[in-house]
């Protein structure tokens, strides 16, 4: 009884490039299509990890990864915030440059922050009196600012800049993979079956970000509210995935139900510790503007997850509106004097409970502006800028200055500030020196060895002494699924030595749907056929299997079913 569901078939920038001004009309707009599509897809809850509405704001649970991993078996409780400033933040009217005062003014006549307007941190940079929020922070040490962050080559564009930063690419990025989720397939490469028991990171936020996606990307799914989530998790499902009509709309909604079912996993876990704790300070202070509340309603909900013993080590938020192309002397003060409130209020927070010193926050965003203000008072696209990083065991033996400031009278041939710190030296180092992760592990997460920053952090060494070294516990095999045309799809793999085997698969709720082998093997290479002609399946997302003497490896496959 299906028919009624068939298918319908029916300004100014001195050397121009695409994506980097409002003069660049046709090319910037696609950019901001293309960044814009991704936002729409995952408001949808179509990207990303598990999603859900905590709070009427929307929050995201990152699967199962090799950091995770590497994190629950490190002898530390450090946490790490992540605070994304999305559309590139004006570095230069962030942490305003005394040093070059005089060619700061001359670029940005109508745009500068007059000396009276400004916070002096030291004698050669200021911060804006509307971040007054952190000057507290600043004279007591839990504030640091890294200078001219940047990396080779500067991506004009939001979205692939943005990929950069999140992948810790070079100025292309790897893939569809971030930095936090590299090694889904080799360091935890059986998650999808045995996944863990808390979030190893959680994002709050409307956008999805790449930094926490590995090779499997899940879909999500909202609810209401607290209650709502915590009532669906009692049920440990929400849909019928066998009481469905027996026709192709029938597989679509099993598939469907099947993907809602599995966004649930973190449900009551990310429920309990959010009912377990509240807030005790006022989010609002400070915050003289509705749109600032955005940003301090999600670090109210990161701080209750932490003071209710949640276990997540990694949070993302965010603050929209960065792309300054236009009125920007109004709308930045508003949003850094949101980030700055916004950071004061949740280190308050966390103090009523002892945790300040437990947690790191660290600003990111994809790129900063042009020195010189645009024809729209505003700033165009440009390249390095400053990332401030907040927490009770920031190294306080230095001072909160790391990196040369950049040289404003010296840029480079697109007009843009030089950058002196790639910024993912600020990754290995936090990764290593504040999350405790093996150096031989951050290395491989990061694609390379990159200089650790000295001074940053109070290191591992000097409160845990431990590292994980779960990273060198085993050699993972190669496997991958291949898909032969029609309905056919041959799970591929390579065994270095001889062992015994179990090849399955599985669908999305963990039930078992055909054992393809299972005895002893020789090293070699080997293939079995999951969807022969003769095995008909509703189409949608499976997980195959593949164990490997006391060694699990495991990754999502698409089976075409009936057509």
């Amino acid at each position: 009884m299906c028919d009624h569901h068939k298918k319908n078939n029916k300004d100014f920038t001195p050397k121009k490039r695409n994506g980097s001004a409002l003069s660049d009309g046709k090319a910037h707009g696609n950019d901001h299509k293309k960044w814009s599509r991704r936002s729409f897809l995952s408001a949808l809850g179509l990207t990303g990890g598990m999603g859900m509405l905590l709070g009427k704001i929307p929050l995201t649970a990152m699967g199962a990864s090799p950091l995770q991993a590497a994190l629950a078996s490190s002898d530390n409780d450090r946490i790490l915030v992540l605070i994304r400033l999305k559309g590139g933040n004006d570095g230069l009217n962030t942490i305003v440059p005394l040093y070059n005062y005089d060619t700061y003014n001359m670029y940005r006549p109508d745009i500068a922050l007059p000396t009276s307007q400004l916070i002096n941190l030291g004698d050669e940079q200021a911060m804006p009196n509307f971040m007054q929020s952190l000057q507290p922070a600043w004279n007591d040490g839990y504030m640091k600012v890294v200078n001219g962050v940047g990396y080779p080559g500067q991506n004009l564009s939001h979205f692939g800049s943005s990929d950069i930063w999140s992948s810790a690419s070079g100025n292309d990025p790897i893939g569809t993979t971030g930095w936090l989720g590299r090694f889904f397939d080799t360091e935890y490469p059986d998650f999808l079956t045995s996944p863990p028991a808390i979030p190893p990171a959680v994002q709050i936020g409307n956008s999805s970000s790449m930094v926490f996606k590995g090779n499997i990307a899940d879909m999500g799914l909202s609810v209401a509210n607290p209650n709502e989530l915590y009532e669906i998790a009692q049920t440990g499902a929400l849909y019928d995935v066998t009481a469905v009509p027996d026709c192709y709309y029938g597989e679509q909604l099993a598939f469907a139900r099947t993907v809602a079912n599995s966004t649930f996993i973190y449900a009551e876990t990310i429920n309990n510790a959010y009912e377990a704790a509240s807030n005790g300070v006022d989010y609002a202070t400070g915050i003289s503007n509705q749109r600032g509340y955005y940003l301090a309603n999600q670090m109210a909900i990161v701080a209750r997850l932490i003071k209710g013993d949640l276990g997540t080590k990694i949070y993302m938020v965010e603050l929209g509106g960065f792309d300054t192309h236009e009125g920007q002397e109004n709308l930045h003060p508003i949003l850094m004097e949101s980030v700055a409130a916004s950071v004061r209020n949740f280190f308050a927070d966390l103090a009523i409970d002892g945790l300040g010193s437990k947690v790191l926050a660290m600003t990111v965003s994809e790129f900063g502006r042009r020195i010189e203000q645009n024809g729209s008072l505003g700033t165009d696209h440009g390249a390095a800028a400053p990332v401030m990083l907040f927490g009770g065991e920031l190294d306080s033996s230095s001072e909160g200055f790391i990196g040369t400031p950049p040289d404003l009278n010296n840029p480079d041939e697109q007009g843009n500030l030089q950058f002196g710190i790639d910024f993912r030296q600020i990754y290995a180092t936090v990764l290593e020196h504040w999350l405790c992760i093996d150096p031989s592990t951050v290395d491989a997460i990061m694609g390379e060895s990159f200089n650790r920053l000295a001074n940053l952090v109070v290191a591992c060494g000097a409160t845990t002494g431990v590292y994980s070294n779960h990273a060198a516990a085993y050699l993972p095999i190669e496997h991958r699924a291949l898909y032969t045309g029609g309905r056919g799809v041959v799970i591929d793999y390579k065994l270095p030595e001889s062992a015994r085997v179990k090849v399955a698969v599985y669908n999305m709720l963990g039930q078992p749907v055909a054992t393809l082998f299972e005895g002893n093997q020789t090293a070699g290479h080997y293939q079995y056929n999951f969807t022969s002609p003769n095995r008909y399946l509703p189409m949608g997302q499976y997980v195959y299997r593949i164990e490997v003497n006391d060694r699990a490896y495991s990754n999502t496959i698409a089976a075409l079913g009936r057509r």
